[in-house]
């Protein structure tokens, strides 16, 4: 692949499955940008980058050295200045996760120079506690938010909701399970869609994300229940999630944020 102007390249590719992986990215020859944990930054491979082997094939682009660029939230701190992380699903019939697919460590890519975002706990007083409510990758920008943000014995409580089809598809599993143990202010709750498909039997939680939540979960990990005047809570997934999502917490008397409104719901809808 020509170099056609790709300024990173990949240092580490970790796939949780065919089609679930993080990527590591570290600039060359010039400086990492600076970002706020939450943001996404812009990956970048052009038309002529080989696709993945479980993607479906696509017609040959009339431009192939034309740059195909996508947004990806970033999962590493933002106290990490050496690489940027992120995790990433794979469309088959999309037009750069088959090529980021298709990568290995060493291979070029393009990273855009800036970050960009407003979903970020800047939004949040300090003294709001804060459940992240995920579905699939949309876990990505917690898990920056999290390394950087969380302080273990804070009085602020924090907790993360994610659903997925599979245990396999739950990324950052075993440091979240880890972060929980040593953050007595950090609960992890997971519920898998389809626990019959399990290798092993699943003795989780079950049923969409939504559901889980309307049971009263994190209450129950909390030992209170989060209301509009101590928690803010962030939505990061399919459409069908944060839409349900809003009803139920519209119901409970919690506002979506808005630029000319404040409120206690924040969202970043999959698009």
């Amino acid at each position: 692949m020509a170099d056609l102007g790709l300024n990173a390249v990949v240092t580490s590719k970790v796939e949780l499955s065919a089609r679930v992986m993080t990527l590591r990215v570290a600039a060359k020859g010039w400086q990492m940008p600076d970002f706020t944990p939450g943001q996404f930054a812009v990956l970048g491979l052009p038309g002529s980058a080989p696709r993945a082997q479980w993607s479906e094939a696509e017609p040959i682009p009339s431009d192939p050295d034309k740059l195909i660029r996508r947004s990806y939230s970033i999962t590493s701190s933002s106290k990490t200045r050496e690489y940027m992380e992120f995790y990433i699903s794979m469309l088959s019939t999309g037009a750069l996760s088959p090529r980021l697919f298709a990568l290995k460590v060493g291979d070029p890519l393009w990273l855009g120079p800036k970050t960009s975002g407003i979903f970020t706990l800047n939004q949040v007083p300090k003294d709001k506690n804060i459940v992240m409510v995920a579905t699939g990758t949309g876990l990505a920008p917690y898990i920056s938010m999290l390394s950087s943000e969380l302080q273990c014995g804070s009085p602020r409580m924090f907790a993360v909701l994610h659903g997925a089809f599979h245990s396999w598809d739950l990324g950052y599993r075993s440091e979240l399970q880890t972060m929980q143990y040593l953050c007595q202010n950090f609960k992890y709750i997971t519920t898998l869609d389809r626990p019959n498909e399990e290798p092993v039997p699943w003795t989780g939680k079950t049923g969409w994300v939504q559901d889980i939540w309307k049971s009263g979960a994190v209450a129950d990990a909390w030992g209170f229940k989060p209301t509009p005047d101590n928690t803010h809570v962030f939505l990061c997934g399919v459409s069908g999630m944060v839409n349900a999502m809003l009803a139920a917490l519209n119901a409970e008397g919690f506002t979506e944020q808005t630029k000319l409104e404040p409120g206690q719901i924040h969202i970043e809808r999959f698009v």
